[in-house]
């Protein structure tokens, strides 16, 4: 298996040097050179890790399988739950949990695997690496766990000031390692991811210090998130429709990605908050960026999503030239007009917009019937499934102990934290940027290995 990227400029590399390279050099992202099939019925085994092994096969052409095991056993051994991604019925909705991992979000399932990634690619190569992500939350935090301590490497991770949650704040400034540099800046999430691509955009600049990338652009990340997919679908037994909260596009591509290589999905319900441009998208053929709200569900507060690229690319039957042209129009007018390719995106997707209003309405009216307690994230999943109206899999992104104070606003009592999230008391370790290219680039110039 060969990559490419989605703009034409990148052909034939491997995929170590895929995982390394993160965003392409020409801009676009990087894809697969096709899509293998795999067949769910194929599975002998059904267990996550025996599932992931069999997929990841498929992609990684350049690593013996017995150390893509390792790899995958090593990345799993930190959950805490043995099924890893547990699913929970409740009448015709099933509950996929994805926060068993060390901070409690759906992110460590793909980050976990790609810091272990990392250090066996860097070991190997006897090279350094500095990476650099951006987060609306959760992704920072698991990158950081995921990377912290790693040998050659050192992890510089955006985040907008006063808009993740206090708890996401703290699991990632509430680390000592001297690897590890957590950044605010005074901007949007989209504001950070703007600079982390405008950097990796340099090629000199990246190439001199050796620039990886944690965020979803990295393949790694989506290899690892169709698994639970699969996952899913073995334990339900029969074609689903999975809802998916969504800002970056990255957890429902994964999805997507898995319907192409022949799992049984019926649709796939793109969930949205009030940062609606996905829905827009899928609802009208609009997308066109607004101004970012901040809403109950900050992960999601998001206005371009940059996974998004990567299904246009599918979309368009992979015509790398019309990828490259439609970003161009993006990029300059601030918008893209799908009007003719609508009806084969509602049949892909269908769509729903949920409101704060309808997050705390929707968490208490869960918690009520079920005695069960879902994040602000997940609640959006859940309006949208049962707006949908069929057997839907939801995928519940973050534990609800993560957002705390909405929990407590929508059911009026505290809950009940997790050792781990309890035990975070104070910011030890944070760096506060203007939001500037520049500045970014300065910090890293100080900081990082050469």
């Amino acid at each position: 298996m060969f990559y490419k990227s989605t703009r034409c400029g990148v052909d034939k590399i491997s995929f170590k040097d895929a995982i390394m390279m993160g965003l392409a050099t020409d801009g676009g992202l990087i894809v697969p050179e096709y899509v293998p099939k795999l067949s769910p019925h194929d599975l002998k085994k059904q267990d996550f890790k025996s599932i992931a092994f069999e997929i990841f096969k498929l992609y990684i052409g350049d690593i013996r399988e017995d150390k893509i095991y390792e790899l995958i056993d090593k990345s799993y051994s930190a959950f805490d739950d043995s099924e890893i991604t547990p699913l929970k019925q409740f009448d015709d909705l099933y509950i996929l949990e994805l926060f068993h991992g060390p901070t409690y979000a759906f992110k460590d399932i793909a980050l976990q695997f790609l810091g272990n990634l990392f250090e066996y690619i860097l070991d190997e190569s006897n090279q350094t690496l500095n990476v650099l992500g951006a987060t609306s939350g959760d992704t920072g935090s698991a990158a950081i766990y995921g990377l912290k301590g790693k040998k050659n490497v050192k992890v510089f991770i955006l985040y907008p000031k006063n808009g993740v949650s206090p708890t996401q704040e703290l699991q990632m400034c509430d680390i000592e390692d001297e690897n590890v540099f957590p950044i605010a800046i005074n901007g949007t999430f989209d504001d950070c991811q703007n600079i982390i691509k405008e950097i990796f955009k340099d090629n000199a600049f990246k190439e001199k210090y050796h620039l990886g990338s944690i965020n979803s652009i990295n393949f790694a990340r989506i290899l690892a998130q169709i698994v639970y997919y699969y996952y899913a679908f073995l334990k339900v037994g029969k074609n689903v429709l999975f809802s998916v909260p969504t800002g970056n596009f990255g957890d429902i591509f994964a999805g997507y990605l898995a319907k192409l290589m022949g799992l049984p999905v019926e649709k796939l319900i793109l969930a949205t908050n009030e940062n609606d441009v996905l829905y827009r998208f899928a609802r009208f053929g609009d997308y066109s960026k607004q101004n970012v709200k901040k809403t109950l569900s900050p992960s999601m507060d998001i206005q371009l999503a940059s996974n998004f690229e990567r299904y246009i690319y599918y979309l368009y039957n992979q015509d790398c030239n019309k990828v490259k042209d439609l970003m161009s129009q993006l990029n300059k007018n601030g918008k893209l007009i799908f009007t003719d390719k609508l009806s084969q995106i509602q049949n892909e997707f269908s769509s729903y917009r949920v409101s704060d209003w309808m997050i705390l309405q929707t968490i208490r009216d869960f918690y009520e019937k079920y005695n069960y307690i879902i994040d602000p994230h997940t609640a959006c999943g859940v309006k949208a499934a049962f707006s949908e109206g069929k057997q839907v899999v939801c995928l519940a992104t973050a534990h609800p102990a993560k957002f705390s104070e909405v929990i407590e606003n929508a059911l009026g009592f505290k809950i009940d934290l997790p050792e781990k999230l309890a035990k975070l008391k104070t910011k030890k370790r944070s760096f506060e940027q203007e939001n500037s290219i520049k500045a970014i680039k300065h910090f890293i110039e100080l900081n990082a290995n050469v």
